[in-house]
């Protein structure tokens, strides 16, 4: 059986809700440590200084197992930990939500706070773009110069169908072009690169290991 892991997403977002005169700024950014969340984190603090409130939420982490929250000030529970919770729901990791609130004058009460940052952070979500991970195998496939367009296409083709996503591709004496493919379509590589080439081309397995792959 194959695992799971978490996804992450590709880039930074921004999305603003207005509820009842206060402002909700969700901010989100992949990262790739707590130290680059915290200075995520600061980062928005020194842009929106005169803001009332900066409630985070943050998982990093392969598997997702390392999560942090703060309420900023605002009542316990109402900010941070629903904030999270949605991460945890969309079963992300290596990512920072920071939202800024700026207080409209009218008091939204615990319910309401819980309501307005999670929307705040889902309705981000819903406009990232969502990047899976996998635990893929390395696969090196040594082409002639002259057959490197064609093979070039045909691997692009077949990766779209395979769940498997190409790497670099550098050129020396051969063009060599690098795969990320599932360890049970290693197979399948090797019998569709031969039957291609009649039997003159074969991939190198080589390492395993975590690749993000664009949903």
């Amino acid at each position: 059986m194959t695992r799971r892991f978490p996804s992450t997403i590709a880039a930074t977002v921004e999305h603003e809700l207005v509820i009842r005169k206060s402002r909700f700024i969700a901010h989100l950014e992949p990262v790739a440590s707590p130290e680059e969340a915290d200075a995520v984190i600061a980062a928005v603090r020194k842009r929106a200084w005169d803001a009332r409130h900066h409630c985070v939420a943050m998982v990093t982490g392969v598997l997702g197992d390392q999560a942090r929250s703060s309420d900023d000030g605002e009542p316990s529970g109402t900010a941070g930990i629903p904030m999270l919770e949605v991460l945890r729901r969309r079963e992300l990791t290596d990512v920072v939500a920071v939202v800024t609130r700026y207080f409209g004058g009218i008091k939204l009460g615990a319910g309401g706070l819980v309501r307005a940052y999670s929307a705040a952070v889902s309705e981000a979500l819903d406009l990232a773009a969502i990047v899976r991970r996998e635990s893929l195998t390395q696969a090196l496939v040594d082409v002639p110069h002259g057959d490197a367009g064609r093979v070039d296409n045909l691997l692009r083709e077949w990766v779209q169908h395979h769940g498997a996503t190409l790497g670099d591709t550098t050129y020396g004496a051969a063009a060599r072009f690098e795969l990320w493919v599932p360890a049970d379509g290693l197979g399948r590589l090797a019998e569709d690169l031969a039957a291609a080439s009649a039997g003159s081309l074969s991939p190198v397995v080589g390492v395993e290991r975590i690749v993000d792959v664009p949903a």
